[in-house]
């Protein structure tokens, strides 16, 4: 009975690893505009135009993943995930099969290539938000261990498709990626994912309340929802004494709240745009004098590194920044008579964090200005980008 309950544990946790492991494809696209630009003669703003509608087709739906994922269980957003990916990775891939290369892509083609990427950024987050709700929900005795290991494993996604595309699907000669397979394999890996991760976590159905149904209780039981540090509500309480969680109306009232709003506008706006546009960026620069030389175009092998060191920094951050905030800025609990306790002294408050995130990506945004002149100097922007986005999101 031990070994067969460990067998589900460890099953769930593979099903969870992979399916947020494999989220982030969408953040390759740096790899394939250098190949879209040369080869299908698209302009930046199309470039533009077509992971945009990725990156912001995820905030619009996330309150209505959440509730999908409160009401339903993460195996249903899990198996929308493979639909969504699969088709548009999948039709990605199929249009630009369709479309000669070195000719102009057609009006009608470009729309098709944006709304293809706008089902990738759906895709995204309905399998990063299932996975983080899965790790949370199934392993609740473990959850900081078990959400900041999903998301750790989502930085890395980057990383690992980004050594794929360079290592299998980059021509030689041009240094350029060759899409129609790459995407073709996104699609694939995404579906032989996802489908198997439905199927096993369908085995462990959470109820509407958000806790395990009884014949999965044996994962490891039900638990609270998770309160938030920045944004308390000054209204009635829980019958456990913690105060209710604010309604709409009152979030809208705080000063707080739009404080809050303006500063993840500005912040993460921007480091969305550097990472959306990395590839682009580094190609407008010249390569080092070393590698004048060597008789290809470096783009795209720049516009890797690039998309890896993000990954890597994203990763890092995740990992120190989200404990280092729990020890010196510890979320409050509190007791049956409504008294707010911490677990540890309070150090600092949360907001430092975030100013030093805001700090960061300025200091980033002044070396692009005043410190490059070439592609070897652009390590500092994605270094400091991904470091810079990640801790605003591991804090909020």
């Amino acid at each position: 009975m031990i070994r067969r309950l460990q067998m589900r544990q460890w099953s769930l946790c593979f099903s969870i690893a992979l399916n947020s492991f494999c989220a982030g494809g969408m953040f390759t696209f740096p790899l394939i505009s250098p190949a879209l630009a040369t080869h299908y003669k698209l302009s930046q703003p199309h470039l533009t135009t077509i992971i945009l509608a990725g990156m912001m087709s995820q905030y619009p739906v996330a309150v209505i993943v959440g509730s999908l994922n409160d009401q339903h269980g993460p195996a249903t957003c899990t198996l929308i995930a493979a639909a969504l990916f699969s088709t548009g990775f999948g039709g990605f891939s199929w249009e630009i099969y369709n479309t000669p290369s070195d000719l102009p892509v057609s009006q009608a083609s470009f729309y098709r290539l944006v709304f293809c990427f706008l089902l990738v950024g759906l895709g995204t987050v309905f399998s990063y938000c299932s996975s983080l709700f899965a790790a949370s929900k199934y392993f609740p005795n473990h959850i900081g261990l078990a959400s900041g290991a999903t998301m750790a494993l989502f930085g890395l996604s980057p990383l690992f498709y980004s050594v794929i595309a360079t290592t299998f699907f980059m021509d030689p000669t041009t240094g350029l990626l060759n899409v129609v397979s790459f995407t073709a394999f996104l699609a694939l890996t995404t579906g032989f994912v996802y489908i198997p991760g439905w199927l096993n976590l369908r085995r462990f159905p959470i109820n509407s309340t958000g806790g395990i149904e009884p014949n999965s209780s044996h994962v490891e039981g039900a638990i609270a929802a998770e309160t938030t540090p920045l944004l308390a509500s000054e209204s009635t309480e829980h019958p456990s004494g913690r105060p209710l969680d604010p309604t709409v109306g009152e979030l809208l009232k705080k000063v707080d709240f739009w404080l809050l709003a303006i500063f993840c506008i500005f912040t993460l706006g921007m480091s969305e745009m550097v990472i959306s546009n990395i590839g682009t960026l580094s190609e407008s620069l010249p390569p080092p004098p070393y590698e004048l030389t060597s008789g290809r175009s470096i783009a795209s092998s720049s516009a890797a590194f690039q998309v890896k060191l993000i990954s890597v920094a994203n990763t890092l951050s995740r990992i120190f920044v989200g404990p280092l905030a729990d020890l010196v800025s510890p979320v409050p609990g509190y007791l049956s008579t409504g008294v707010q306790t911490f677990p540890r002294k309070h150090v600092i408050s949360r907001f430092a964090f975030l100013s030093g995130a805001a700090t960061l990506l300025s200091l980033t945004f002044l070396w692009m200005e005043f410190g490059v002149r070439s592609q070897a100097q652009l390590w500092a922007l994605s270094l400091g980008t991904g470091l810079g986005y990640s801790t605003v999101f591991t804090v909020l």
